[in-house]
């Protein structure tokens, strides 16, 4: 029988039991704080508290704070480990430096910083040539935080756009909708919900690549879309949804019913990959499509710049509604604006404009080549284990889209060209074979382990549609060596071996819940019994509770 087990509420015990004079004068603070005078200093001699809570009365010496907040971050993951994230993690030291050098300068005060703001426009003009800009059209866009806000403006622009057309024509405005692939990362299921547009979220299936489905389309347009969201490198699997395909199917529909539904490209990560690879997206997919009306990326994905630019481009400035963009005449000159936001940072504008001039198209091009093989290289591996098999498939001949046991596998080719396009993402999941012999086995233990080693490995299920099917996913960045890879593989293949041998019993310590913080342990505080699982999580829904 199991014993009797009661929660530890590490801040009362510590609270009791320490003997710091300070604390024995019957001083109370806000929250247990941790002292120091120095670095390192001995408990009983510090003369400085640091409050987790308040704010403190007085200050604590800089060298101090410093390796206080240097210790407690060393708790965080390793970012070059973290391979369930897209967002870069290495500059070069002369681009860290720029950025350091314009630090302090503010994308929102363009009369201030000129030089910035011509360094934004030719980031501008170059991303929008690389996208196919066409002759006869003035593409027109601007700096975002990332695609989220950049996502959210194109949405918008396309939503004023078809309000704007029918009030002209005299109908009705109050039911706009648009499509999506259930695959959508979640900024565009944001953007619907925030800007009061019906979601049409259409499932995904093994068939359409786990991606947006073009019979779905067809299916599911009317008078009131106002656009679709065609994703170039699902999040899910890196795949590419097909634009070209999904703007001949709006063609025939315009013909037939002479709705002009346009289309949105959220190529967050493949807006940086496409124009460089070999492979670029397999068909047509920017401004060379006339469907297509506006695209945006993240420069700080696949651009190779640090959290906190993304780029958001119109083919052409009519189809951004002028009623949209400000003008600001405040800052000591006449700016125009059409952001979500007012003061952002132009350190990572510039560190994008050195990317642009010092890699140019050779250096991207190698880049995105060598993530694509070391991305195909991981995924043969995986595969040749025979304990998993990859739902992605930019390891796969072109053309060749199906998973087939023992069938030996495409390694012939000399570029991206050669394979099927996509992300250099590789996801994978344990093979059928391996679930009936090891039925014990949980493939989020697989994540667990490895994150025992300091790699970030998500596994979670896939979109509604294929929700039975969980999938461990690596990003294959540019940081992530063929070194990397080799110590990756040896170390997936450690974990897998150790939880073929482990009993079903043993597994269940592979999948601990986690212990509240210190922060959140304090939110518990004074809240009746039945209420306090939720104080346990303040940010289980994604906003932040306070814990005062």
């Amino acid at each position: 029988m199991a014993g009797l087990a009661r929660h530890v509420d590490t801040d009362e015990l510590l609270k009791t039991l320490q003997d710091h004079p300070m604390h024995k004068a019957g001083g109370h603070h806000a929250s247990r704080a941790t002292s120091h005078i120095t670095p390192y200093s001995s408990r009983y001699a510090a003369g400085v508290e640091l409050s987790k809570f308040k704010i403190p009365h007085d200050g604590a010496p800089a060298d101090v704070v410093h390796q206080l907040l240097k210790d407690e971050l060393d708790l965080d993951g390793r970012p070059s480990l973290n391979l369930a994230s897209f967002v870069g993690t290495y500059m070069e030291k002369e681009a860290e430096q720029l950025m350091i050098e314009n630090l302090s300068k503010n994308m929102s005060d363009a009369d201030e910083y000129p030089a910035m703001m011509d360094m934004h426009a030719r980031c501008v003009s170059i991303i929008a040539n690389m996208w196919g800009a066409q002759k006869g059209e003035k593409a027109i866009g601007s700096a975002t935080t990332g695609s989220s806000e950049a996502i959210h403006l194109g949405g918008l622009a396309m939503k004023r756009r078809w309000q704007e057309k029918r009030q002209a024509e005299g109908k009705d405005t109050s039911k706009p909708n648009i499509i999506m692939g259930a695959n959508a990362q979640v900024a565009l299921e944001k953007f619907a919900r925030y800007f009061e547009v019906e979601a049409r979220i259409l499932p995904v299936s093994e068939e359409s690549s786990y991606r947006l489905d073009p019979k779905l389309v067809k299916e599911n347009i009317d008078e009131n879309t106002i656009g679709i969201f065609v994703i170039l490198g699902s999040t899910y699997t890196g795949h590419y949804e097909p634009v070209e395909e999904i703007s001949d199917i709006l063609d025939a529909f315009e013909k037939e019913t002479g709705n002009d539904i346009p289309i949105h490209v959220d190529a967050a990560s493949g807006g940086f990959i496409a124009p460089f690879t070999h492979a670029k997206a397999g068909k047509k997919w920017n401004f060379e499509l006339p469907r297509v009306k506006s695209i945006n990326t993240s420069g700080h994905k696949f651009g190779l710049v640090y959290a906190g630019v993304g780029w958001i481009i119109w083919r052409d400035e009519s189809y951004l509604p002028k009623h949209l963009i400000f003008e600001l005449h405040y800052l000591g000159g006449t700016e125009e604006s059409y952001t979500l936001n007012f003061s952002r940072p132009g350190a990572q504008i510039i560190a994008q404009y050195y990317n642009l001039i010092h890699l140019g198209f050779s250096g991207y091009r190698g880049i995105m080549e060598n993530t694509l093989a070391n991305a195909r290289l991981l995924s043969r591996a995986l595969e040749h284990t025979g304990w998993y098999r990859c739902v992605s498939d930019i390891h796969r001949k072109k053309g060749d889209f199906k998973y087939e046991k023992g069938k030996k596998q495409y390694d012939e080719g000399e570029t991206s060209a050669d394979y099927n396009a996509g992300l250099p993402v590789v996801a994978f999941t344990l093979t059928d074979d391996f679930h009936k012999e090891f039925p014990h086995v949980k493939q989020e233990a697989v994540s667990n382990l490895l994150r025992a080693k300091q790699y970030i490995i998500p596994n979670y299920p896939l979109p509604p549609g294929e929700e039975k099917t969980e999938i461990l996913r690596v990003v294959v960045r540019e940081s992530l060596s063929l070194d990397m890879i080799d110590r990756l593989v040896t170390d997936i293949c450690g974990v897998t071996e150790m939880l073929m041998k482990t009993d079903a019993v043993d597994l269940a310590a592979f999948q601990p819940g986690a212990s509240p913080s210190i922060e959140k342990q304090h939110a518990n505080k004074g809240l009746k019994k039945e209420h306090k699982h939720k104080a346990q999580r303040p940010s289980s829904d994604g906003v932040y509770r306070t814990v005062c």
